[in-house]
């Protein structure tokens, strides 16, 4: 999350971030099995797969990580809700939140969203998942604060499949640019300090907002024209789907809220995010 991680001792950081968030696991072995798992995923271990990380904690098997991760409870978006704010405590107000979708290659078909699609990981279309992530950052650093599982058609049409995989009865299809408005009003009404910007032409097209004025377009030369929230949270859902070949990838994306000033009118509403994904998938 720092600029420069390797020159400071994070270890008492991170005890400090597992004693935060020790409550949102009911059982002791389960808090320690996480805390060995984040710590296996931040060591310099040559694969970041169960076996690896199980034989770099001193496990026979990774069978209790694998527990961990799919069939033990624990709510994962209260999780996610504690390392948002514990990521704007110490990245401090300012910040922008990044968005982009990013691909993860899979060689099966039961993954949860796995399928023919274009990722920009491999450059082509590919068997793969697409998550969409925002990334906070500030000139302290930046670090993952949200993110959610795109689901194509052709899973949500297929409720059988996604009962296979653990998706909840009531998630459907949403485009990653409607997932991504979620985040957007999951962010703003959870009170993340940052402001909101769109970064070049495309984004201003994408979110169909007016070009800036002279005067923003000179002082945020190489940068973004900053345009109200509720302006970005109405239009970002219209972003498309495809890939940055075909249209406006949400990797153009830059958002953060404005500082107030006298024309506006108030505040921008935000409400709850209704696409919640269970960590299971």
């Amino acid at each position: 999350m720092l600029n420069n991680p390797r020159e400071l001792d994070v270890k008492p950081q991170l005890e400090s971030v597992f004693a935060r968030v020790a409550g949102r696991f009911t059982r002791a072995d389960l808090r320690w099995r996480m805390r060995d798992y984040v710590r296996g995923l931040l060591e310099r271990v040559t694969r970041k797969n169960g076996w690896q990380i199980a034989e770099w904690a001193g496990r026979r098997t990774p069978d209790g990580f694998q527990r961990l991760l799919n069939s033990s409870v624990w709510d994962a978006d209260a999780l996610r809700d504690d390392v948002r704010d514990y990521v704007a405590e110490q990245l401090g107000p300012g910040g922008v939140l990044i968005l982009d979708d990013t691909g993860f290659i899979k060689e099966g078909t039961t993954s949860a969203g796995v399928g023919l699609q274009y990722t920009g990981t491999s450059g082509k279309i590919d068997n793969c998942q697409i998550g969409v992530f925002a990334a906070y950052a500030t000139g302290s650093g930046r670090a993952l604060v949200d993110r959610e599982l795109y689901l194509p058609k052709s899973w949500t049409s297929d409720r059988d499949r996604c009962r296979a995989a653990k998706i909840p009865e009531e998630r459907g299809f949403a485009t990653k640019g409607e997932l991504a408005g979620d985040i957007v009003r999951r962010c703003l009404a959870a009170g993340l300090p940052a402001r909101l910007g769109g970064r070049g032409r495309g984004v201003r097209a994408g979110l169909e907002l007016p070009p800036p004025a002279r005067t923003a377009r000179s002082r945020l030369r190489g940068g973004g024209a900053e345009v109200p929230a509720d302006q970005v949270v109405a239009r970002i859902g219209g972003v498309g789907d495809t890939g940055s070949r075909n249209g406006h990838r949400l990797g153009d994306y830059g958002v953060a809220t404005r500082p107030a000033s006298r024309s506006d009118a108030g505040p921008a509403k935000a409400s709850a995010s209704t696409h919640r994904p269970a960590h299971r998938y």
